[in-house]
C-alpha cells in the first residue's frame, strides 16, 4: 500500500498473508466494536519498511456485533480474490450490515453485486485449477513425486490444496503457483511461498502418450469452439500437453467429420426393417387408389397402404393424423421423424415432447387438437445406426396433400396452425416465408383460417442456453395466440 494512504488512515490492519482470513476477521471485529469506519483503517498484508505497528485497539466488551452466517462464508471466499482494495470493501459491507442486516438479500446495492462479481470470479478460478492442473513425475521408487505448475488469477492454492489431498490421497505432489505453493507427502499437507515456472519440471513421457490419446479420442463432429474456449481459455493452454494440438485439430475437424461420416457403416437398425415387414408384406408397388373413406379411422386405414410417392419405399410405416374428429383446430407439422416413424403416431420424439410442455403452458388440451402432418412417410438420410431427417420436396408434398386436405374436409376445423414452412406450403399451396408471416392469420379461398409460426424442432437445433429460451417464449406467445382464436 502507497505510504500517502497509510499516512492518511488512523488505524492500520496489518494482516499475515494475502488469505489471512482469520486476521481479516479479528481485525474486523476490533474495528467495528470501536465503531471506527472503513475510511479510517488502512490494510497492509506483511511488513515493510514502515514503522507503524498493528495498532488495533481491543474488542469493547459491551459492543455487540452480530453479523449473518452467510456474510462469513461468502467473505472467506472473496477474500482470495486479487483486489487488493477486497479487505477495506469487506469491512465496509460489515459495517453496512450492523444497521442492515437484509443487506446481502438486495441484487441491486453496488457493493453486493460487486461481491457476487468477486465471488463468482474466485469459484471460477477454483474450478479452472481443478480441471487444468497437469502433473509431471520426477523421480522413480522411493523419490516419486509429482509436480504441476498453474497460473491461477487469484489467491486460490491454500484453498484449493484440500481437493488435491481427497483426490490425490495415494501420491506424493506438489501444486506450484506464483502466489503460494501446495505440497502434500502422503500424510501432511504443507503450504509454502510462490514459485516461478522454472520450479517446474520439463515434460515427461506421460505427457506423449496422453496427446497421443486425445488426439486419438477428439470427435470432429461434436466440436464446438466457442464453448470450448469458453470452458478452457486460451491462457490456459500454454500449461496443457495437449493445446499443441488444438489449432490443427480445430482446422481440420470439418475434413475429418467428412471422412469420419463415410466410413460408418448405412444399413439401418434391425429394429426398423422388423417393423416395416409388419406394415409392408410385400415390396410391390400397387395402384394408387383414391379412398372414399368417411370418418378418420377409415381414412387412415386407407392411408397405410399410400404409395402415392417414392418415400413409402424407405419408410417404416405411414403415420396418420391423432385427435378427435370435431377439433376445433388442426395443428400441421412437416413430417414424422425417426422415433414417429417407429410408433406410428405424430409428435412423440423430441419436438413432440417440446410441442406438449408449451401446449400445456398455453393451456391448450392436446386430447382435443387434431395433431397431424403434411408428409406422411419420414425422409431421411442414413448414418450409421442413426437416421437423419431430411427434407421434403416441393412433389413429395403435393402428393401427400391429398390425405391433408382430406382429413380437413373431414374434421373441419375454425383453425389450421402451419408449423414450419413445409406445412404452410401444403396447407397454402405456394412457399411463404415464415419470419415474416410468423404470427399472421391467412384466410384460405374455402374459409379455413392458417396460423403460420415456427415447428418446434427449431428450437431443439438452437444451441445457445439463452437463444434457446428466448425461441422457446416465443413460441409459447404464438401458442397462446392460438388459444385465443380458438375461442374465436
Amino acid at each position: 500500500m502507497a505510504r500517502t494512504q497509510l499516512s492518511l488512515a488512523s488505524h492500520l490492519a496489518r494482516l499475515e498473508s494475502e488469505t489471512d482470513f482469520a486476521g481479516w476477521r479479528d481485525a474486523a471485529r476490533r474495528l467495528a466494536t470501536n465503531d471506527i469506519p472503513p475510511e479510517e483503517v488502512a490494510w497492509q498484508v506483511g511488513h515493510d519498511d514502515d514503522d507503524r505497528g498493528n495498532d488495533l485497539p481491543a474488542c469493547r466488551q459491551d459492543a455487540r456485533l452480530v453479523v449473518p452466517r452467510e456474510f462469513i462464508e461468502r467473505a472467506e471466499t472473496v477474500i482470495c480474490h486479487s483486489d487488493p482494495e477486497r479487505f477495506n470493501f469487506l469491512y465496509r459491507l460489515l459495517w453496512r450490515l450492523r444497521v442492515d442486516p437484509k443487506l446481502l438479500s438486495i441484487a441491486s446495492d453496488p457493493d453486493i453485486r460487486r461481491l457476487e462479481s468477486m465471488e463468482k470470479a474466485v469459484r471460477r478460478d477454483i474450478h479452472k485449477m481443478r480441471a487444468f492442473v497437469r502433473f509431471r513425475k520426477i523421480g522413480d521408487g522411493a523419490e516419486e513425486r509429482y509436480v504441476a505448475w498453474f497460473e491461477p488469477d487469484h489467491f486460490i492454492a491454500e484453498r484449493n490444496a484440500d481437493f488435491f489431498v481427497r483426490r490425490f490421497a495415494g501420491m506424493r505432489w506438489t501444486i506450484l503457483t506464483p502466489h503460494a505453493s501446495a505440497d502434500w507427502d502422503g500424510e501432511r499437507l504443507a503450504i509454502g511461498p510462490g514459485a516461478s515456472k522454472r520450479d517446474a519440471p520439463a515434460e515427461d513421457d506421460a505427457e506423449t502418450l496422453w496427446r497421443t490419446y486425445f488426439e486419438n479420442i477428439f470427435n470432429p463432429a461434436r466440436l464446438k469452439v466457442k464453448a470450448m474456449q469458453k470452458e478452457m481459455p486460451k491462457k490456459y493452454w500454454r500449461n496443457l500437453p495437449e493445446a499443441s494440438l488444438i489449432p490443427d485439430l480445430i482446422a481440420g475437424a470439418d475434413r475429418a467429420a467428412t471422412a469420419m461420416i463415410a466410413r460408418m457403416p448405412t444399413s439401418p437398425a434391425p429394429r426398423h426393417a422388423k417393423v416395416k415387414a409388419k406394415h409392408w408384406p410385400s415390396p410391390e408397388p400397387a395402384d394408387v387408389v383414391e379412398p372414399e373413406s368417411t370418418d378418420i379411422p377409415a381414412l387412415r386405414e386407407e392411408a397405410s397402404g399410400c404409395r402415392r410417392c417414392p418415400l413409402w419405399r424407405d419408410a417404416t410405416q405411414t403415420v396418420f393424423g391423432e385427435g378427435p374428429e370435431n377439433a376445433d383446430v388442426v395443428f400441421v407439422g412437416e413430417q414424422p421423424g425417426d422415433q414417429e416413424d417407429l410408433a406410428g403416431k405424430p409428435f412423440v420424439g423430441p419436438a413432440g415432447k417440446v410441442f406438449d410442455s408449451i401446449l400445456d403452458q398455453a393451456e391448450i388440451d392436446r386430447r382435443k387438437v387434431y395433431v397431424t402432418n403434411a408428409v406422411k412417410h419420414f425422409k431421411f438420410e442414413p448414418r450409421g445406426k442413426r437416421r437423419i431427417h431430411s427434407k421434403p420436396n416441393a412433389g413429395e408434398i403435393r402428393a401427400c396433400r391429398w390425405w391433408l386436405d382430406k382429413e380437413l374436409d373431414l374434421i373441419k376445423p375454425n383453425l389450421a396452425v402451419a408449423l414450419g414452412a413445409t406445412a404452410a406450403q401444403s396447407l397454402l399451396g405456394k412457399a411463404v416465408p415464415i419470419t415474416r408471416m410468423r404470427g399472421d392469420v391467412i384466410q384460405r379461398e374455402d374459409g379455413l383460417r392458417v396460423f403460420v409460426t415456427i415447428h418446434p424442432s427449431f428450437i431443439l437445433r438452437i444451441r445457445e442456453h439463452e437463444d434457446k429460451e428466448a425461441e422457446r417464449e416465443r413460441f409459447l406467445t404464438d401458442m397462446r395466440k392460438v388459444k385465443q382464436l380458438m375461442a374465436a
